[in-house]
């Protein structure tokens, strides 16, 4: 009998046999308890026994188990044996537990991990594959004490992060021109043949190839150019990049052509790739090009993707995912009581190229989310539309952030862009009029921080110039006399390589506007090699930005590719970016750093010289659950067959949430990779393997605590505990 009720197109190989053969080797006892046993429930009976028996000998680790909300300062008493004996535990307590399972497109699996491996070692099913195997021998070791976490000295990680590249290195610099010059002679060939003719992009007649080439580099500052000239199907993008793609990517790209997942890639953004490096099996640019070019699981899953953050599915009238009601039409998204999303009307509901692990996927399956650009100008209602949306705002007795995003904040129109700042103002400061008549403790929240999301600073910083600083300066000048004390540009940079002279022009621009420029980064597969993302933080530290999150990929299968393990994103957090922690004695320079934006670049590298620090680690490793919030709390409870494992997440406690939490429950997730799949992944991109041994080790997360940078300041009043704008059922 199977206690799986599908085997997951399950291919059974000799290698899973073998590591069987050794596990068993390696613990006679659990051997013993296999032989003995008349069936599973026996099976987890004596299996848990023994764990308890383990776990005993620890009082903080027993404590920790038995804990329904177990704090940081519990978490880092575990020894690295605890941690294997609860997985153990939780292996056993959830045994028989059923989950819909989002990777099987809502097939339903039993969860039972040990009575699958007796069935095994019983020859009454094959039923596992060689990557639950491996999970399962590691477990074991780990159990018996018989690993031990080799935690990487500083010098160590200091290597790893050589390995990685920036766009500001003189070499990748010279790569990059090379292949911005190849691009745009390209163009100009197309130009001159007839291929492409646009009115706003054509050379004088009986101009000389060198002067057409002075011209086209002039046309390189200017954005519209790249979004004109924006790679839009598989052949041109593989022209574009010298005829270097295989086979099988090529097959892959026109089968998403055919689906009508939509290719955008802008020429700026294409000359990061390193096509024409001069070693090119280093593979400089994994984690760039894995952004642009899909995978086999995103075609097959295509039609079939479901919405990820469920809160961000809104009718109007009823309440999201969060309790929050919020104006339908897709435009205000939110989760938070202090925060909600505006999605503008305009070209703000675009990008300029779509990231291949994009969160909003979904929504262009649905068709929602697209690149008619010229479709995304805003009407003649827009105004009047955006006046209702920000009531929303004003009204509401909690919200005091503002994040405007897309798409990107930035594609929006200067003019645009100005008008829904102007209207943030007005909202602002009739919300504040409003205060002075209501009594302390029923105020409400008045607007203390404005926030724009954007990826151009890194996919086409030519859009970042001093016409769009000079309304930025005036904006945060104006809001600042209202009371708004936070201007924050929150972008995302993914690679190092993603961090050239350019993009640093775009950010001093930001800079010197006066605005704090915090990055997100999606901890993919190809960016989460080991020094990668210690790396990045150093670069973007150097350039005067805050780390502000490390996301893990959201989504199912359709991101398979580019899944980082959450037993990953735990190791990078314990075991590099440990080495950029400061301790509390640099809080307060900290927080200071933006009320001195024009000077941040000399005040971090003061704090990180002072500190002795190779970066600010100001990020928190976090992954935004598929209901309420971002966490990194979480215990692996099950595993499927295929070794994928099954984690169960509970909220962030350091961070205020809707209400709506504390009905809701815990979250399950289950993995869309083994991390015996991910390990190969690594090693096929170049990776020792040997350097991620701990890994499987790395079983129950808990969320990092906020830094005080990203602490909404006080009011000099009481604010009313009321709640608006929310229904709990």
């Amino acid at each position: 009998m199977f206690y799986h009720r599908k085997i997951e197109g399950i291919d059974i190989t000799e290698g899973a046999e073998l590591i069987l053969s050794d596990l068993l080797n390696e613990n006679p006892k659990l051997k013993q308890i296999f032989d003995n046993a008349k069936d599973k429930e026996q099976v987890n009976g004596e299996i848990k026994k023994w764990a308890e028996e383990e776990l005993k000998k620890n009082p903080d680790a027993e404590n920790f188990y038995n804990s329904d909300k177990p704090d940081r300062e519990d978490y880092d008493k575990l020894m690295w044996k605890d941690f294997a004996t609860i997985r153990i535990l939780d292996y056993v307590e959830n045994s028989g537990r059923e989950f819909e399972n989002p990777n099987l497109r809502g097939d339903m699996i039993i969860n039972n991990p040990f009575a699958n491996l007796w069935l095994e070692y019983n020859n009454s099913a094959k039923a596992v594959n060689v990557n639950f195997m491996k999970d399962m021998l590691n477990l074991f070791r780990q159990f018996r004490d018989n690993s031990k976490p080799h935690l990487p000295k500083k010098e160590t990680v200091m290597k790893w992060m050589d390995r990685h590249h920036s766009g500001l290195d003189k070499d990748i610099i010279k790569i990059h021109e090379d292949n911005r010059d190849r691009i745009l002679n390209l163009i100009i060939d197309k130009i001159d043949s007839g291929e492409i003719d646009d009115r706003n992009y054509k050379f004088k007649e009986g101009i000389s190839q060198e002067e057409k080439f002075r011209t086209a580099l002039l046309w390189w500052q200017e954005p519209k150019f790249h979004l004109r000239f924006a790679i839009r199907n598989a052949d041109r993008l593989n022209e574009f990049l010298g005829n270097n793609l295989d086979d099988e990517t090529m097959d892959i790209l026109h089968e998403a052509e055919k689906l009508g997942i939509p290719i955008f890639v802008n020429p700026y953004y294409l000359s990061l790739l390193l096509v024409d490096s001069d070693d090119p099996e280093k593979n400089y640019d994994w984690a760039v090009r894995s952004y642009i070019l899909y995978s086999r699981e995103l075609i097959q899953e295509y039609g079939h993707i479901m919405a990820w953050e469920k809160e961000d599915i809104v009718k109007e009238g009823e309440p999201n995912a969060a309790g929050w009601l919020v104006p339908g039409n897709h435009c205000v998204h939110r989760r938070y009581p202090e925060v909600a999303i505006l999605i503008p009307e305009t070209m703000g509901r675009a990008c300029a190229g779509l990231c291949s692990s994009c969160q909003r996927m979904y929504d262009f399956q649905s068709g929602h989310l697209n690149f008619n650009l010229d479709k995304l100008r805003p009407k003649e209602t827009w105004k009047e539309k955006l006046q209702r949306l920000l009531r929303y705002w004003e009204e509401d007795s909690q919200l005091r952030d503002i994040l405007i995003t897309g798409g990107d904040a930035l594609m929006s129109s200067d003019k645009s862009l100005k008008q829904v700042l102007d209207e943030v103002y007005n909202m602002a400061e009739r919300k504040k009029q409003a205060n002075k008549s209501r009594p302390d403790g029923e105020k409400y929240a008045e607007l203390l921080r404005v926030r724009l999301g954007t990826r151009l600073p890194a996919y086409l910083p030519q859009r970042i110039d001093e016409n769009l600083a000079n309304i930025l300066k005036d904006f945060k000048n104006k809001a600042s006399k209202l009371g708004v004390r936070q201007f924050v540009i929150q972008t995302h940079f993914e690679s190092p390589l993603e961090i050239t002279p350019e993009s640093k022009r775009a950010i001093d621009l930001l800079i010197s506007a006066g605005w704090m420029v915090t990055n997100q980064h999606v901890f993919t597969a190809a960016s989460s090699r080991k020094g990668h993302a210690a790396k990045l933080r150093s670069v973007l530290n150097q350039i005067g930005i805050v780390n502000y999150y490390n996301f893990t990929v959201k989504g199912f299968m359709e991101n398979h590719n580019n899944f980082a393990t959450n037993a990953r994103a735990v190791q990078e957090q314990l075991e590099e970016k440990r080495f950029g922690i400061l301790n509390e004695d640099f809080y307060e320079r900290l927080k200071a750093l933006p009320d001195h934006s024009e000077d941040i670049v000399a005040n971090i590298e003061k704090i990180k010289n002072d500190a002795d620090l190779p970066f600010l680690a100001t990020d928190r490793n976090v992954l935004n659950l598929p209901g309420v919030g971002k966490s990194l709390t979480f215990r692996t409870v099950g595993i499927t067959m295929l070794g994928r494992r099954i984690l169960e997440f509970d909220h962030d406690a350091t961070r205020n949430h809707s209400p709506i939490i504390n009905k809701m429950g815990k979250v399950i997730i289950i993995e869309s990779k083994a991390i015996g799949e991910y390990l190969a992944q690594l090693e096929a991109m170049g990776d020792n393997i040997e350097e991620y041994k701990d890994l499987w080790g790395y079983s129950i997360g808990n969320t990092e605590p906020r830094m005080p940078i990203y602490e909404y300041p006080d009011y000099d009043f009481d604010i009313t505990p009321e709640y608006s704008n929310l229904q709990i059922d």
